[in-house]
């Protein structure tokens, strides 16, 4: 199917084949990070792995987020148990303020909880040091933005490569990278154009690209859809079903929107700070 005049390129999404860094890629890109093994300077934590065994790639036990707003507390998150197992396809749905987002920051190591534990990998990251929180980020999880989050002053390639030239990535090593990734979205011809000469879908793309530069096992959108008309807004979703299914990647939205939930393997209801219900697929545990 192509789009007229669409933002998307014209090959369908079961033809954008996501395929890990090149071998000399791979092999320098890992060895420049040591992240074969343990990651240095981390105090223990190392790069998130996929999970074979029965073990959740994330759980959260008993989390809650408590924020105060002058003499008043406010629960984001009540008494929240999550597990979310590797290669799943999650969808977090939510209303404005049902602390969707608040979750969404916790198991993106963006925020630590006010109580219980998280760990990811087996790994207790609810005392982490922000440092370390920010390791684990920049080498384990990919993030997909709803107001894209692209930097103005730097052109499509500039934006992918950003995450690799964090991680000390060697210049032309990542700059091959990220050609690749913009040809994978379709925005091979677009290079050096500036988020402002895109459109919403392409910016939205770019995003994507960036998010995956260093080949993470986690995806974690945030409403990846809501800036985008709804024909391009299906085929953001086909293409992040497509990383899942034929990557495993573990795929995990954050949204108010019921649109996702055709794709997840997994639906977690939130409400008020409390998870109300879990769907899996034809199933449900309350």
């Amino acid at each position: 199917m192509v789009l007229e005049n669409s933002v998307i390129s014209s090959t369908p999404p079961h033809e954008w084949h996501l395929y890990p860094l090149t071998d000399l890629s791979y092999r320098c890109f890992h060895e420049n990070k040591k992240r074969d093994e343990t990651i240095e300077n981390m105090n223990g934590t190392e790069r998130v792995e996929m999970q074979e065994d029965n073990t959740p790639l994330i759980k959260l036990s008993n989390v809650w987020k408590t924020y105060q707003m002058g003499e008043i507390e406010f629960d984001a998150l009540k008494n929240v148990d999550l597990d979310i197992y590797s290669g799943e396809f999650v969808v977090i749905l939510g209303p404005s303020g049902s602390g969707k987002s608040t979750m969404m920051n916790l198991i993106g190591c963006l925020d630590v909880p006010s109580k219980g534990i998280i760990r990811l990998d087996n790994q207790d990251i609810s005392t982490l040091k922000e440092s370390n929180l920010a390791q684990i980020r920049g080498q384990s999880i990919g993030f997909i933005f709803q107001q894209f989050n692209l930097i103005p002053t730097l052109n499509s390639l500039e934006n992918v490569m950003l995450p690799l030239e964090f991680q000390e990535v060697d210049p032309d090593i990542a700059k091959k990278r990220g050609k690749e990734l913009l040809e994978i979205v379709g925005l091979g011809d677009k290079l050096t154009n500036l988020p402002s000469q895109l459109s919403g879908g392409q910016r939205q793309r770019v995003a994507i690209a960036r998010s995956l530069a260093i080949d993470p096992p986690i995806i974690l959108a945030d409403e990846p859809t809501g800036n985008l008309d709804s024909k391009t807004g299906t085929y953001i979703l086909e293409f992040l079903n497509e990383m899942h299914q034929k990557e495993n990647k573990t795929i995990i939205i954050v949204t108010h929107d019921t649109e996702p939930v055709q794709y997840a393997d997994k639906i977690v209801y939130i409400r008020d700070g409390q998870i109300e219900k879990i769907e899996y697929k034809n199933k449900m545990e309350n």
